[in-house]
């Protein structure tokens, strides 16, 4: 599964794949835009025979649901384990003390959504 999203991402990126792995940033790392995301949607889908949610897949309203949790005093741990099943719990910290670096997604996030959404 993660070489298989490796080689999906580095199609629409233009990169070698033998320098894409789990822990590369697709904004930070990659420069990945909106439109490269769609396409990456689009081609798991299709590749991959799943169905996905952008807005899950590419962790769109994280900030979102940080401010939320926030608001209604709620561990932001939990408010983002509820809007992201597929992250786990080491990921979420390791997403939380990373978010002032800029934005958080990760290789690795895409794999864990696949392989959530298969199963």
């Amino acid at each position: 599964m993660t070489d298989e999203i490796i080689r999906i991402i580095a199609d629409i990126m233009d990169q070698d794949p033998h320098t894409i792995t789990p822990a590369t940033y697709l904004v930070r790392d990659l420069g990945a835009q909106s439109i490269d995301l769609l396409e990456i949607g689009v081609a798991m889908q299709q590749r991959l025979g799943i169905p996905v949610q952008d807005d899950t897949l590419f962790l769109r309203d994280l900030r979102l649901v940080l401010l939320r949790a926030a608001d209604e005093k709620t561990a932001p741990e939990a408010a983002v384990a509820q809007r992201y099943p597929h992250l786990s719990a080491a990921r979420i910290s390791a997403i939380l003390a990373d978010l002032d670096a800029g934005p958080v997604l990760q290789v690795a996030d895409l794999v864990a959504y696949a392989i959530h959404a298969r199963s």
